[in-house]
């Protein structure tokens, strides 16, 4: 075994300039009041790195351009679609409208684990909160199903761009595999 040179992972990803017209998975991402500037910018690179839909920052979730940003998106946030918007309510009444479910990445007391989401669930618009306080009471009265990531230590939850990871790698596995 030997590692990969720059040029040859290169080789293996969508070229900059095809980067619009690339296939994407059918999930649209709510980010509803991250506080971290460096966890938005994860949250670019990992939704690049699986080729979502579109990312929408919502409340006071900060947004491009900022260096911290940049700083862990690694220019990813010219690669995924993304807008900002103050209120995620009438936006997720619209991907309503237009057949997406709304799944949170939460605990509550109805969650599933986040693999057992099924292909019939896409498309699919997940909604990832606060560091602190999760999603909101306001947005989780318009989700269809909440999902979370069991855990089996003493802590009850993950950094939400580490959480966020690991969901959105497992929908998009589910996504291209069924």
């Amino acid at each position: 075994m030997r590692k990969l040179t720059h040029s040859e992972i290169s080789q293996k990803r969508v070229p900059a300039e095809q980067i619009k017209n690339a296939s994407r998975i059918p999930v649209v991402v709510i980010v509803d009041n991250v506080r971290s500037l460096y966890n938005v910018g994860s949250i670019f690179r990992t939704s690049d790195g699986v080729m979502i839909e579109k990312l929408i920052l919502t409340g006071f979730t900060p947004h491009p351009p900022r260096k911290e940003i940049e700083k862990t998106a690694l220019g990813s946030t010219k690669s995924v679609p993304w807008e900002h918007i103050k209120h995620p309510a009438e936006t997720i009444k619209t991907l309503k409208e237009q057949n997406y479910k709304i799944c949170c990445l939460e605990l509550t007391d109805k969650s599933i684990p986040y693999y057992e989401i099924k292909k019939n669930d896409f498309p699919l618009c997940l909604v990832i909160g606060n560091e602190i306080t999760g999603v909101t009471k306001e947005i989780m009265a318009l989700c269809d199903i909440g999902i979370e990531i069991p855990m089996f230590g003493t802590k009850q939850s993950l950094n939400v761009a580490v959480a966020y990871g690991i969901a959105v790698f497992e929908l998009a596995k589910i996504w291209q595999n069924s």
